[in-house]
């Protein structure tokens, strides 16, 4: 025990000395007590109740020790569900779209019924709306958090595209049989003069009408034009006093091919009247683009147009807003296009549903989760959030060997304590080989049983390592062989006669 020091300086053991402390094992067990921690004298005391109680202490730190891993465990498994839950719960979104019983509509409801079904990461609630117009109000003021209008309407700042539900063409045409007193209209120069009825809800075609005019070096302002509803469109074309008129719809829509049958029975064969700067209509208002009408697109026999007509094409567009989370857009657009074909089925103009323009220029551009989606740069669970787990990870590392840190240090005089009772057992067994009492020998054994105790309890308080218990439980057997052989010296003296002394 190379530079042990006797708890009462009374003596050192050093390289250069055999010295030992010559107190006896119960005062210096006594001494040191006086200078333990607080709350350490009551520990080391089995006295009264109160010793009774602290010799329990440790029994019952055992027994909650799995209570506490289990609850912990318990806790841990409530907080991983409740991440779990949050994760996976499917998100729904409110779209708005109008009016109720049109192909826009029905296409959106099956849509929402298909994703409920399937029961997709996003689902959609549908908030019926009067037309393309109120929709557009509505996701405005939050009301929706997507809606379905025309790339051409009022949309607010931060709207992007999901997808193309369908594409609108401009259909211009002017009767066979012109009003009396009135040429034949054969082209859109011929309009100034004219009265022109456009079908529509809202003024929407009547603005894009005058762009056409305007970029084809008509005026505009010579040009009636007369507001139609869809639902007045055949009665429309029954009026002699309308000279032309002016649809905006998907190819092979019925109310568009209705509404040339029927004024060509009314009024003979129509002329469909070309947009011939279609071009640089798109070149200057991004929002339309530069579309051709194949010949026979509304009927084949007679063909109707007899030949392809260039024209004006606009994108009818489910929009989101640019703040909506790239992970939920994303999902949707998959689950939109995984879903067309079973739409398909049940409505046919789902078929017209295309991928947005994903170039950066657009009018409108591709939100970027959608664009996500059509590039096929889609990133997975991991891929967004693998850097937060391994920092989370890491945090963890710190802070537990922060703990690690701050608990030994917090326990640092129980380990000095638990050293200093080691020392004693090493001197006592020195001390023992001395002893002349089996009394005193008892004495010892009590004492050491309180440090043996006292040691314990600080290896389960975790001021211990393992490694420390084990070099005690090494001294504390040496001592008891020591003590075990000194009885038995000390009963033979007792019991045999003392050696005569010969010379």
């Amino acid at each position: 025990m190379t530079g042990s020091v006797c708890p009462q300086n009374c003596g050192q053991i050093g390289p250069q000395s055999d010295r030992r402390c010559s107190l006896p094992f119960g005062s210096m067990l006594s001494s040191r007590r006086g200078r333990l921690p607080p709350g350490m004298n009551d520990m080391s005391s089995s006295d009264g109740p109160t010793g009774a109680a602290d010799l329990s202490a440790p029994s019952r730190r055992r027994k909650s020790a799995p209570l506490l891993v289990l609850a912990a465990g318990l806790l841990l498994f409530a907080a991983v569900v409740g991440i779990a839950f949050l994760l996976l719960r499917p998100a729904t979104l409110r779209i708005a779209v109008g009016p109720a019983g049109s192909d826009d509509h029905k296409i959106i409801q099956a849509l929402a019924q298909n994703l409920a079904n399937e029961t997709a990461s996003v689902r959609l609630s549908v908030v019926a709306t009067a037309g393309p117009v109120d929709s557009v109000h509505v996701f405005r003021d939050g009301q929706a958090d997507l809606a379905v209008a025309r790339a051409d309407e009022d949309l607010p700042d931060g709207a992007e595209a999901v997808a193309v539900l369908r594409k609108n063409v401009v259909v211009l045409w002017a009767p066979e049989r012109p009003s009396r007193g009135r040429k034949r209209i054969k082209a859109i120069s011929d309009l100034p003069g004219h009265r022109v009825g456009v079908v529509g809800r809202t003024d929407v075609n009547t603005a894009l009408l005058r762009v056409i005019l305007k970029e084809s070096g008509a005026d505009p302002d010579k040009v009636e034009i007369a507001h139609v509803s869809p639902d007045k469109a055949v009665d429309m074309v029954r009026d002699a006093t309308v000279d032309a008129f002016m649809i905006v719809a998907p190819l092979g829509s019925k109310l568009t091919t209705d509404a040339i049958v029927a004024s060509a029975r009314a009024r003979g064969e129509p002329t469909f009247l070309p947009i011939d700067v279609s071009e640089a209509i798109a070149s200057r208002h991004p929002h339309y683009q530069s579309e051709e009408i194949p010949g026979s697109a509304f009927t084949a026999q007679p063909a109707r147009p007899d030949d392809k007509v260039e024209t004006v094409g606009i994108d009818h567009l489910i929009v989101a807003p640019k703040s909506l989370s790239e992970t939920t857009v994303a999902a949707l657009t998959r689950q939109i296009f995984s879903a067309k074909p079973t739409l398909v089925r049940e409505i046919p103009a789902a078929a017209k549903i295309e991928k947005p323009d994903t170039d950066k220029d657009a009018a409108i551009p591709a939100h970027r989760g959608a664009a996500a989606y059509i590039d096929g740069n889609e990133r997975s669970f991991m891929d967004k959030y693998s850097d937060y787990i391994w920092g989370a990870v890491l945090l963890l590392s710190v802070l537990g060997s922060v703990s690690a840190a701050v608990r030994h240090y917090i326990k640092r005089d129980e380990r000095q304590l638990s050293i200093l009772h080691r020392e004693k057992l090493v001197a006592a067994i020195a001390q023992v080989r001395k002893i002349e009492r089996v009394e005193e020998l008892d004495t010892m054994q009590h004492e050491a049983d309180e440090i043996l105790r006292e040691t314990l309890q600080c290896y389960e308080d975790g001021a211990i390592e393992e490694a420390d218990l084990a070099a005690y439980s090494l001294v504390l057997g040496q001592f008891h062989h020591a003590v075990a052989d000194r009885r038995a010296a000390l009963s033979g003296n007792v019991v045999g006669l003392p050696r005569a002394r010969t010379g």
